[in-house]
């Protein structure tokens, strides 16, 4: 993205849960093509059947794109392993510039038909692993220049149809919201931006594919890069200018003066607008 040429990432320290894959790995790609400095934290450290890429083969494609990487095999509702895993990043690169709370649990079962098991686990992974990885950062944060987190959460739309559809979902989404609400007015004092990201469209991604409709629906979906790029522009603003949003890709890329959509992928006139919007 030309527009986008003179503002950077280089040698900035991205802090992010999940991104093995999907958008969260597109996300620490563009990051690294300016060179920055990428720890994953998550799970996957062998492939999985249904779900490509881990840890390791995540950081071997940001070294290819430019970047430097340190994969931590971690997981986000362990509190003391994410302290841990932010103390290495921080001896490893010096620092935390960037979190991306971008590792998310998702069941759309209705209240009548989910399994509690399930239920636990979006909580614990989508709110309180926000949450966590947010806190284990910010001592470090306060430190930074143009200190940014970003969570890859909807705008709060009370709209009742979307928690008729699936609740528990909705709640543990939400509350990824919330945390931003919450982050973006303590944190002010300190200058560290905290907002939220989310996709117009469903994005091509292992989940759609598994839960939305397969092929089909990755048709009518758009790239990770979409929100990659939504994302590159939101973390090089300035942080105290640039606080408590809650941003839909394309409308960022707009304000970037972007409007030519279609290098993201998608038929057009058939993209699926993504779940909470209307």
């Amino acid at each position: 993205m030309p527009e986008l040429a003179q503002r950077s990432l280089a040698g900035k320290v991205i802090v992010m849960s999940g991104g093995s894959r999907g958008i969260g790995l597109a996300i620490a790609l563009r990051a690294a093509r300016d060179g920055a400095r990428v720890a994953i934290i998550a799970k996957t450290e062998e492939p999985h059947p249904k779900l490509e890429g881990t840890i390791h083969t995540a950081a071997a494609e940001i070294r290819a794109a430019g970047g430097e990487a340190l994969p931590i095999a971690g997981d986000v509702r362990d509190d003391e392993r994410v302290q841990a895993a932010v103390g290495q990043v921080v001896e490893h690169f010096g620092g935390v510039d960037v979190c991306v709370n971008n590792a998310s649990a998702i069941d759309l079962s209705s209240v009548e038909s989910i399994v509690m098991k399930r239920y636990d686990l979006m909580q614990d992974i989508n709110t309180r692993g926000t949450f966590v990885l947010t806190k284990a950062c910010l001592p470090h944060l306060k430190k930074a220049t143009n200190p940014h987190v970003l969570t890859l959460s909807p705008p709060l739309n009370l709209n009742p149809a979307w928690f008729g559809r699936s609740l528990a979902y909705a709640i543990a989404k939400y509350g990824m919201s919330l945390c931003t609400l919450g982050f973006a007015q303590e944190f002010r004092q300190y200058g560290i931006a905290a907002n939220s990201l989310w996709p117009r469209t469903t994005i091509a991604t292992a989940a759609v594919r598994n839960l939305l409709g397969g092929e089909e629906a990755m048709r009518r979906s758009r790239d990770p890069r979409i929100v990659a790029d939504a994302a590159h522009a939101i973390l090089t603003r300035p942080s105290g200018e640039c606080t408590g949003r809650f941003f839909i890709d394309e409308e960022v890329l707009a304000e970037e003066g972007i409007s030519d959509l279609s290098v993201y992928g998608g038929v057009e006139g058939e993209l699926q607008t993504d779940i909470f919007l209307d």
